[in-house]
């Protein structure tokens, strides 16, 4: 347990605890709500800067309407594209969404979220970890000329396409969005450079799909390396909340038939900005209408 704290308003004081040096940390003894006082909030959204994903365990007094007013404290909820909710159910019992894949939260927007909030609703009894790298720590553990090709780089993200194949494709056809990042992000808060890629990546621009594919592979493992993540257990009620600009997560599907569920709230964020102060495009948004 470091030293550092913050009170949650009642008396009591939170403690942090690192999960690894690069990334993660535990926060001990508090009651999320969305009546924190104000600087209890700003304490959580330092701690998450600093950490880039932070954790909160017994939390299982928050349903679905205090889990959304908490993350109003962040700022405007950023819903999934075109009319769904601002809470959004994973749920393995229709095909867990996100398993076994490195992303970023919907990258194929132009801004897209900057934090996400989490909460575990039905936990299996063995697997369905998440794991989370920093981007910002696999950034500056490049060798420097792969470095100087990353600050150059601009990426295709796009939603869905042959590279993005999930079950809840399905559920929004007829949407299509494509958005050229910068492969490298100049934080707003931090000023940290990070990487933005994961499985929303279609291609780079002005390479081929065959040499796309090489070089992703090559920054993607220096993303995931060990060193980079941290691997959360997770308990019925936990809470996980992230940097989605600085971060990458992958969810375990290493549960077998059994049921996984958690709900995520997402924060609107901001236009990427790359370091040569040029910012991300949203090439193409069609919005189809559900027929069914």
């Amino acid at each position: 347990m470091n030293e550092v704290y913050f009170n949650d308003g009642v008396g009591r004081r939170a403690d942090v605890a690192k999960c690894t040096m690069r990334i993660g940390a535990e926060i001990s003894d508090i009651k999320l709500s969305a009546d924190l006082p104000d600087r209890t909030i700003a304490a959580i959204n330092e701690l998450v800067l600093e950490h880039k994903v932070v954790f909160f365990r017994d939390q299982g007094h928050l349903d679905d309407a205090e889990q959304e007013r908490f993350a109003l404290r962040f700022g405007k909820l950023s819903p999934y594209p075109e009319g769904s909710m601002p809470i959004f159910d994973i749920d393995s019992a229709g095909g867990d969404i996100q398993a076994d894949v490195w992303h970023i939260d919907w990258s194929c927007m132009d801004a897209y979220p900057k934090i996400s909030v989490l909460r575990g609703v039905v936990i299996p009894p063995v697997g369905g970890d998440t794991v989370w790298s920093n981007t910002a720590a696999a950034y500056l553990d490049l060798p420097l000329p792969l470095q100087r090709l990353a600050d150059d780089l601009w990426a295709v993200h796009s939603f869905p396409g042959d590279h993005y194949k999930r079950p809840h494709a399905d559920a929004l056809a007829g949407q299509r969005i494509e958005t050229e990042h910068p492969v490298v992000r100049v934080h707003p808060e931090t000023g940290e450079r990070t990487l933005v890629l994961g499985s929303y990546v279609a291609r780079f621009v002005d390479f081929s799909i065959y040499d796309s594919r090489r070089l992703f592979d090559l920054f993607e493992a220096h993303i995931t390396a060990q060193e980079n993540t941290v691997r959360w257990k997770w308990r019925q009620g936990d809470v996980a909340i992230w940097d989605n600009r600085a971060t990458m997560h992958c969810a375990t599907k290493d549960y077998g038939d059994q049921r996984r569920v958690v709900r995520r709230a997402t924060i609107e964020g901001e236009v990427p900005v790359s370091i040569d102060g040029r910012h991300s495009v949203a090439r193409f948004k069609f919005v189809g209408r559900d027929e069914s």
